[in-house]
């Protein structure tokens, strides 16, 4: 595999058939499989991109004792991926203490870019340690300090396209897709799923009740508002399934750094309707016809009856998402990430041809 970077192509990360002997890919990871959450989805993800070019492992924080497969070794490291600028700081200090010529790439959530960055130490320390910085949507880059912004790539997370659902026509199902924590503003779904609307529409809900309080205030919505369920959490392949099936995906987020579900639902044929945030626009696009204002529950009911009483204007939704498939292609995210990390290991490579005298 050849790494091709703005044109250019790079060295192979190792021999065709053989996993290169530089060392291991660290994947410093703060969610576990039994969180199911993006960062811990993302790490997964890489892990089995990179999992044919070099070995990899995934922990919750370096130095560990034990890998994510329990085995009780700390692997050669010839690279760490930090996911989370805040949670992962303390991984990243100790690898800058060990080797600061080493690569430490870090790949930046929603919470690092739009709140933490900005006001916590040690995620501005982490920016500052890292040699490669990564951003989930192209709007993310603006959101770094200025300072930062040269070291900063792009690269959209993936989702394999599914074959569109037939959707039924006498129900009209949105969906919203999101652990209930106060980031994902579940409670702007809830204010629009009990305002006035045709008979036929559904509003549904999937995630678990992170906040003890807005799964208080899901389990009373569906009390008083027959239109309205919450299913709470499902496996992943479930969740897929149904995103496919809905009419409409919503996110009503506060803040995102590039959201799964909204490309998962783009990958399906559902169109999407999402607060008008940075992450959104990054991953939409600033023309995008189906945004709405941050917590206006009026707003977003307002385009939920549209979307289900204007065929045309669902069908032009649908067109704007088909557009943006490209970027959400598994194979090029692949391409990017085993592009980062074989540039990032050149850069190293030079960085030692400089400072080891040559015999």
């Amino acid at each position: 595999m050849a790494g091709i970077l703005n044109g250019e192509r790079g060295r192979e990360l190792n021999p065709p058939g053989k996993k290169s002997g530089a060392g291991t890919i660290i994947l410093v990871s703060p969610g576990t499989a039994e969180a199911n959450n993006g960062n811990w989805h993302t790490a997964q993800r890489w892990s089995r991109f990179l999992s044919g070019h070099c070995d990899t492992d995934i922990v919750l924080a370096w130095p560990s004792a034990t890998t994510e497969t329990g085995a009780a070794h700390q692997p050669k490291a010839a690279a760490m991926i930090a996911l989370h600028a805040r949670r992962s700081a303390a991984s990243m200090q100790a690898w800058a203490a060990a080797d600061a010529n080493k690569p430490l790439i870090l790949v930046l959530t929603g919470t690092d870019l739009y709140r933490d960055i900005h006001h916590d130490a040690a995620a501005r320390r982490s920016l500052q340690l890292a040699s490669t910085l990564v951003v989930l949507q192209a709007a993310g880059i603006d959101a770094l300090p200025a300072e930062f912004r040269a070291k900063a790539r792009v690269i959209y997370q993936s989702a394999p396209a599914l074959r569109p659902a037939v959707k039924p026509v006498n129900r009209f199902t949105a969906l919203m897709v999101g652990h209930l924590r106060a980031e994902k503003d579940p409670l702007t779904w809830l204010r629009a799923a009990a305002l006035p609307c045709a008979s036929h529409v559904r509003f549904e809900l999937i995630g678990a009740a992170l906040d003890p309080a807005l799964g208080q205030a899901a389990r009373q919505c569906e009390i008083e508002t027959p239109r309205f369920r919450w299913l709470g959490a499902r496996p992943r392949p479930q969740t897929r399934q149904r995103i496919k099936r809905a009419h409409l995906l919503v996110n009503c987020s506060q803040m995102e750094g590039g959201a799964h579900v909204i490309l998962e639902a783009v990958q399906s044929g559902t169109p999407v309707l999402a607060s008008r945030i940075s992450g959104n626009l990054g991953m939409l696009g600033s023309d995008y016809d189906g945004y709405f204002d941050v917590g206006d529950a009026a707003q977003l009911a307002a385009l939920v009856r549209r979307c289900a009483c204007d065929a045309a204007f669902l069908q032009r939704l649908r067109a704007q998402c088909a557009a943006r498939a490209r970027l959400f292609d598994p194979c090029e995210e692949k391409r990017l990430v085993l592009n980062l990390v074989v540039s990032a290991l050149q850069a190293t490579d030079a960085a030692s041809d400089r400072t080891v005298p040559k015999a």
